[in-house]
């Protein structure tokens, strides 16, 4: 018997807030300058919804550790400039928070400095302090589950009755792998069909999470 989902498990990044496109459009502009030139969609499907040590390393084992470390310093300031000029939250995801009646929480790639400041530029930081988790707590990043089963322990609900808010591949593999439902954000940079699998609903309109929550 499928178990009532009990607990709502949202990533951070391209989820709750437009941060993925500027973080996309930054890793293009550093690696033509760096030595590593990367289309849009390259960087969407070797970065994103990865934590920024697994980032890390991929540039280092591609550039050297040196200027791994050049273009990680580069892309927190870059980053930071612009998510303080434009960044907002996902269309639609404030309409959806004040429709879900279950519990939530975060659990993201970023670090709780990074949340701090990408939730709290869009005023979101309130509706999740004290429930954000970040890959930084955890021995493996996505897509392990080691993430969302932290947070699902974290919040005293069972895995089977947790259900994960995420837009990249390997964020619905974290899902997948942590035994929870996956419901994959096609509205944002990843195509939806990097996000289907078993147990996944994929959506296009943040505004239906709370209808397809409902669903399940």
């Amino acid at each position: 018997m499928i178990k009532p989902i009990e607990l709502v498990i949202f990533d951070c990044d391209g989820v709750l807030v437009d941060s993925e496109r500027i973080a996309v459009r930054v890793h293009v502009a550093l690696g033509a300058e760096l030595g590593w030139p990367l289309t849009e969609d390259e960087v969407v499907d070797r970065f994103v919804g990865r934590s920024h040590a697994a980032i890390h390393e991929r540039i280092a084992a591609r550039l050297g550790e040196r200027t791994a470390a050049t273009w990680s310093r580069r892309f927190e300031q870059l980053h930071r400039e612009a998510v303080d000029a434009e960044l907002a939250p996902v269309e639609g995801l404030p309409e959806a928070l004040d429709a879900i009646n279950l519990p939530t929480c975060v659990a993201s790639s970023g670090s709780h400095e990074k949340m701090r400041h990408t939730l709290g530029r869009t005023g979101l930081y309130e509706r999740f302090a004290g429930r954000i988790y970040s890959a930084t707590e955890v021995t493996r990043g996505k897509p392990a589950p080691d993430l969302f089963l932290h947070a699902a322990r974290q919040m005293g609900v069972d895995p089977a009755a947790c259900a994960v808010v995420e837009d990249s591949r390997p964020g619905v593999h974290a899902a997948r792998a942590a035994g929870m439902r996956a419901f994959g954000y096609a509205g944002g940079l990843t195509p939806a069909e990097r996000l289907e699998g078993p147990d996944t609903t994929v959506f296009h309109d943040m505004r239906k999470l709370p209808s397809l929550l409902t669903e399940q």
